[in-house]
């Protein structure tokens, strides 16, 4: 379930034009764990992490800190279908978004592939990585837009005007945000991200590779969808101790921090079922603190602004 990864150094890109040799166990002050994410922005699986991400940043997020990384190769991004897989047409896509939704329980909807199917993926990976430009967060922040305007919305996400939507709507510099999804630099920390995929032998996404501060000691590697107790056996394993979880915030508090939110991400931060955290986050939608956001798989809730 973990195999090892090998080579503990990769050459990193720095939009300055600074080039240096960053190792993978380097570790912020205070955090002695560094996860890889490697993530393909357009995957349905990728997008079913998410819940336990989040579950994992509050409770454990003073253990760690986390870089997304775009993985696969350069054939991965040229086409959507995977003829070994038995994927060869748009409604095998399709079909396949659907499956994935009704396992993981975060939403993506199949209908995008009949209505207004993608072409090449490559656009949205240097998307990300134009918003990483302007920062971390941003950066971030711009790749949860991304998927929600995707995976609910069915908003084609390879076509430049719905990214410079997710731009706006993730309040990044829009004119800057233009002007590097056509910059080398993207293009750049780009091909960096695929190097280090390779390097680390990452096949398949969502993968994640959990480094500590022993250099001399390989990364655990982890690939696709698990249950939440897996990922903090994990990371007890590479602290050499099992770590002391934060207090979870009120539901009020969890709104205001992310603002919007799948049923399925409260029911796996919380502990409960889907039937529960709806009826959980329907309380809060009577004293008018959020809304409902019905989607094909399951529901979201937005927070209400007030004023």
């Amino acid at each position: 379930m973990t195999p090892n990864v090998t080579g503990s150094y990769c050459d990193s890109y720095n939009p300055n034009g600074q080039s240096d040799v960053a190792c993978s166990a380097q570790t912020q002050k205070g955090k002695p764990i560094e996860i890889y994410s490697f993530i393909d922005p357009l995957c349905p699986d990728c997008w079913g992490l998410e819940p336990m991400i989040k579950k994992l940043q509050l409770e454990y997020g003073h253990t760690f800190r986390i870089r997304h990384l775009v993985g696969g190769n350069i054939k991965t991004f040229n086409s959507f279908k995977r003829k070994n897989e038995g994927i060869t047409t748009h409604a095998d896509v399709a079909e396949r978004w659907e499956r994935t939704a009704s396992r993981s329980g975060m939403s993506c909807d199949g209908d995008l592939w009949y209505e207004d199917p993608m072409d090449t993926p490559y656009i949205a990976s240097i998307a990300i990585k134009a918003a990483e430009l302007q920062g971390k967060l941003p950066g971030f922040n711009f790749l949860r837009k991304m998927r929600e305007l995707l995976f609910i919305q069915k908003q084609n996400m390879t076509k430049e005007e719905n990214l410079i939507q997710a731009a706006k709507e993730t309040g990044l510099d829009v004119h800057e945000f233009q002007k590097d999804l056509h910059s080398q630099a993207a293009v750049k920390a780009f091909q960096c991200d695929l190097k280090i995929s390779s390097e680390m032998e990452v096949n398949e996404l969502p993968t994640l590779v959990f480094f500590n501060e022993n250099i001399e000691e390989e990364g655990l590697k982890i690939t696709g969808l698990y249950e939440y107790e897996v990922y903090v056996r994990i990371l007890t394993e590479m602290l050499k101790t099992k770590p002391t979880p934060e207090p979870l915030p009120s539901l009020d508090a969890f709104m205001d921090r992310y603002q919007f939110v799948a049923t399925k991400e409260v029911a796996v931060v919380y502990d409960m079922s889907c039937e529960e955290a709806d009826a959980a986050m329907k309380k809060l939608a009577l004293k008018q603190k959020v809304e409902k956001v019905p989607a094909k798989h399951g529901s979201f809730w937005r927070t209400v602004k007030n004023g």
